[in-house]
């Protein structure tokens, strides 16, 4: 175990490792932050901010002589870093799990292996693999193995030419080629898995997302369908298989699609999730004091939820709807009127549209009231509705 007020380190410096800053502050340890940005959220706040390449061997070394421990914020850190780190100190999630969730190639071959539902695919790394797929893969979506995230990398293809012509659209880089599966909605699992493998679910989340990138996680999740009862459980059951097959030892998150009222995994991510940000206001422990409890070795906190909740993203759009080509701040006191609305802002230097810049939650007693009132919250801000909920 160990404890405050030892160093910890974050690899990544982004809203995550932020969140993470802070929950290790307020247990009372101290936290290093490698991100080559000298403006990261999480490096602005942290008590050392080494400035440099995730690879560089100097500032590596540095934290494997000042550390304790040391985490990620998200999967695209060179899993090569974390097994370097690991001959020095305890690092958690392990590279071998981030690995898997880095590739989208390793991470389905992973389920298929361990049997957990999932779409039909195929690997993609020449024009004849796209020749050669089964017919049952179109209309399908041809994503690239790495790299991927926030609908980034991917091109729905309604057949094989299409296909063909969107593989070279990405450069021919290694991709899938998946299934389009008739989706009823989108759900997710946050979990925590300690060294011993015990394991604290969070509530599930039903997200919906608007170009890729998510825009509304509703706690808790509005299953329908001939198995509604069972979802939730059995959704976090699938997740808690997954990490138990990985070894995993931390948070994690794992992205479902509902499709005919059976449960498929779409991917899972090696660190707390844009889905579980819900947690901060509305359970006991939160997923990144859990990330930080599970690093650690001190026994983890409890997941409940106390409230409904329901969590909206605010994407650097906002900053350009009074003028397309110059940066405004909104009006955040409309939104800190709202009773029972949370604001969370990540201290980014540059609004872009598409970037996540920060979130609200609202939380409450009665789950309809919250969900009405977060819609009509992102209303007062300008974001539309025309995919919120659905």
């Amino acid at each position: 175990m160990i404890l405050p007020p030892a160093t910890l380190g974050m690899l990544g410096g982004g809203q995550l490792g932020r969140f993470f800053v802070v929950a290790a502050h307020e247990l009372g340890y101290r936290v290093i932050v490698l991100d080559p940005d000298a403006q990261s959220p999480a490096g602005r706040i942290a008590d050392q901010h080494l400035v440099a390449a995730y690879d560089d061997p100097d500032a590596l070394n540095r934290m494997a002589e000042s550390c304790a421990a040391v985490t990620t914020e998200f999967e695209n850190v060179p899993a090569g870093s974390l097994a370097y780190l690991s001959k020095f100190l305890p690092v958690r999630p392990c590279a071998e799990a981030v690995a898997i969730s880095q590739n989208r190639s390793a991470e389905k071959g992973f389920l298929n292996q361990h049997g957990f539902p999932h779409a039909p695919y195929a690997d993609v790394r020449s024009d004849a693999d796209i020749a050669e797929a089964n017919e049952e893969l179109f209309p399908g979506i041809l994503k690239v193995a790495r790299f991927g995230y926030d609908g980034k990398g991917q091109v729905r293809v309604a057949s094989r030419d299409a296909a063909l012509l969107a593989f070279r659209q990405l450069k021919n880089e290694p991709c899938e080629l998946e299934q389009m599966l008739p989706l009823d909605y989108e759900i997710s699992v946050v979990l925590a898995r300690d060294e011993t493998g015990q394991v604290k679910c969070f509530p599930v989340a039903e997200n919906s997302h608007r170009h890729g990138i998510l825009d509304v996680s509703i706690v808790p999740a509005r299953t329908s369908g001939c198995t509604a009862a069972q979802l939730p459980n059995a959704a976090q059951e699938l997740a808690e298989g997954i990490a138990r097959e990985m070894g995993y030892v931390g948070t994690l998150a794992v992205e479902f699609f509902v499709v005919r009222g059976q449960l498929v995994v779409n991917e899972m991510a090696p660190r707390p999730h844009n889905s579980g940000h819900y947690s901060i206001d509305a359970c006991i422990t939160n997923q990144f004091e859990q990330q930080v409890r599970a690093l650690t070795g001190l026994p983890l906190g409890e997941a409940r939820a106390h409230s409904a909740a329901v969590m909206v993203n605010l994407l650097g759009d906002l900053w350009y709807l009074r003028d397309p080509h110059h940066a405004h701040e909104p009006d955040w006191a409309q939104l800190l009127a709202v009773p029972n609305l949370k604001l969370h802002l990540y201290g980014k230097h540059h609004a872009r549209p598409g970037r996540k810049m920060g979130h609200f939650t609202v939380i409450g007693d009665d789950a309809q009231q919250v969900q009405e009132s977060a819609l009509a919250a992102r209303r007062l801000i300008g974001i539309e509705d025309d995919s919120a909920g659905n």
